[in-house]
């Protein structure tokens, strides 16, 4: 997704095409769409697809660098979004996390290589790369694709860290600490 609503993207034959959106909601909708006709057209699937909903800006992030993000989790099923076993989007708390660090799911980590700060990316993760045959108690179910809207809010790259806590934290974000990941990915709330 582009400024001033345009979507670009490339067909199999690596042609080059872009489409104007009356709205940025509907250039992100449509992508998302994509991502997901993309997940339902493979016939495994066994890689993160990604889609880019908005790009951010400054430097994309990568193993190592210092992430808050918020996020939206929904359940894969029936071809499309089933319901949301995780969020923290109405919550004041962001899910601070160090990639590379294992401390969420690999399909996280792989997915987010990249983003910029502002970013918004659209996430489709298979089990093996998700929380694989034993799932989340009453959350999800054992071997499902989950799919991750993730928004980078805060970005302290490794190559900078010099805070205390190793993230930037500006005027108009609130510093509240937010939980402490639990090994099962999920925010401990």
């Amino acid at each position: 997704v582009q400024p001033n609503n345009y979507s670009t993207f490339y067909d199999d034959q690596r042609q080059n095409w872009s489409i104007m959106f009356e709205s940025e909601k509907a250039a992100v909708d449509f992508s998302k769409q994509v991502c997901i006709a993309k997940c339902n057209s493979s016939p495994v699937l066994d890689s993160v697809l990604c889609q880019d909903l908005l790009l951010g800006e400054g430097q994309g992030v990568e193993g190592g660098d210092s992430v808050e993000v918020a996020y939206t989790g929904w359940l894969f099923q029936n071809n499309g979004l089933g319901q949301v076993f995780d969020s923290n989007v109405n919550k004041e708390k962001l899910l601070r996390l160090k990639l590379g660090s294992g401390k969420v799911i690999k399909g996280w980590e792989e997915g987010m290589v990249g983003m910029k700060k502002g970013g918004r990316r659209y996430l489709i993760i298979p089990p093996a790369w998700a929380y694989g045959a034993q799932g989340v108690a009453a959350r999800v179910p054992p071997d499902s694709t989950v799919v991750f809207e993730v928004e980078l809010r805060r970005v302290k790259l490794a190559k900078e860290c010099s805070g205390s806590d190793g993230l930037s934290v500006s005027s108009r974000d609130s510093p509240a600490p937010s939980p402490v990941p639990s090994s099962d990915g999920l925010s401990a709330d």
